[in-house]
């Protein structure tokens, strides 16, 4: 019977892990035969999940959304806080969260009854969060829930994307992961037409529906895709670009240094190399200042360039606005004592 139990429970893993199953394939991963892959899927029926069957070659089994939520998970109101703490921790970023939110919550939508979506959807509308600090852009959980299930499921997707400039094109590509920063989320995709992998930016992605045909997976552009993303984000995407050593160890930098300023490389335990990029040298230079890290530029030389150009204006800056120089000092505060030589909030009666 505990074995019995086991598989069922994986059996419900891998139909909530895919849209379709044939009855050879969930019998392989299984271990067991189609004639008790068939069994099983009975005693889930039996237990209230909507396991849907196709017959035929191409056939296979579908977890289905059912009029009520399948028994031993939740009741309705477990099931909307749920659904709503899923969504709000997916759209706005919660720092490792995220991405696990996206999955769970597609899983959870894929059997939500009708009746709860609508009381998600009200909750969601009717809700404006107060986020702390800087206000980022947002992306609709729902968008983020429909993208991780062409990518589970392996099926082309059609949207409309607006670039940095705000110009609208149509796109069909065959998304492959999505991966989460702490201030956006982005779409790891191959572009159809441009014949190419493409980062996406998914607060700028309106899905076009419907979607399709399925297509057989790609061999990812790179192992580390956080990493793909990083350099596309603060690298490939910019003309100018710069190496700089960082006078910090690495983990310290990457408290400060988020991956959309660039990627970070360890050099020992004092300091770091850090490639990053801008749309000018003149832009590299303010980035690099507002980094607040002692640096050292590797290159390129022109940003040495603009940086000695920035240094001598904000200098010739500083003199005009210290004001008018002191007047010399007369005879008799030369011959006065050190004791009356400090500055000048600290000459007087309480100075003593």
């Amino acid at each position: 019977m505990l074995e019995t139990s086991a598989r069922l429970l994986r059996l419900l893993s891998l139909l909530q892990a895919h849209r379709e199953w044939t009855g050879a394939d969930l019998a392989e991963r299984l271990g067991v035969t189609p004639r008790t892959v068939r069994r099983d899927v009975e005693r889930l029926r039996e237990l209230g999940y909507p396991v849907n069957a196709s017959p035929g070659t191409g056939g296979g089994y579908q977890l289905g959304a059912g009029a009520e939520l399948p028994p031993l998970l939740l009741d309705d109101d477990e099931a909307v806080a749920v659904a709503v703490g899923l969504r709000t921790a997916a759209g706005n970023g919660v720092e490792g969260i995220g991405e696990a939110s996206v999955r769970a919550l597609a899983k959870l939508e894929q059997v939500l009854p009708g009746r709860l979506r609508r009381r998600v959807s009200t909750l969601n509308e009717f809700t404006v969060p107060m986020l702390r600090g800087q206000q980022r852009s947002t992306v609709d959980p729902a968008v983020l829930t429909e993208l991780a299930a062409v990518c589970r499921d392996g099926e082309r997707l059609r949207f409309a994307y607006r670039d940095h400039e705000g110009t609208a094109t149509r796109r069909t590509v065959e998304p492959h992961r999505l991966v989460c920063s702490e201030r956006r989320w982005y779409l790891v995709a191959w572009d159809v037409d441009r014949a190419d992998w493409r980062t996406f930016r998914a607060d700028r992605i309106e899905p076009r529906p419907p979607h399709g045909p399925r297509f057989a997976p790609r061999t990812p552009p790179a192992e580390d895709l956080a990493a793909y993303v990083s350099q596309g984000v603060s690298l490939r995407a910019y003309a100018a670009r710069a190496v700089v050593r960082l006078e910090v160890p690495a983990q310290e930098a990457a408290g400060t240094i988020g991956p959309a300023d660039g990627t970070l490389e360890p050099l020992d335990e004092h300091s770091c190399l850090l490639r990053t990029g801008a749309v000018s040298l003149d832009v590299l230079v303010l980035h690099l200042m507002l980094l607040g890290q002692e640096f050292e530029v590797l290159e390129p030389p022109e940003l040495v360039e603009r940086i000695t150009a920035a240094r001598d204006l904000l200098a010739r800056a500083a003199d005009r606005s210290a004001g008018p120089a002191a007047p010399p000092a007369g005879p008799a505060d030369r011959t006065r004592g050190g004791a009356d030589r400090r500055p000048a909030t600290r000459s007087g009666p309480e100075a003593g």
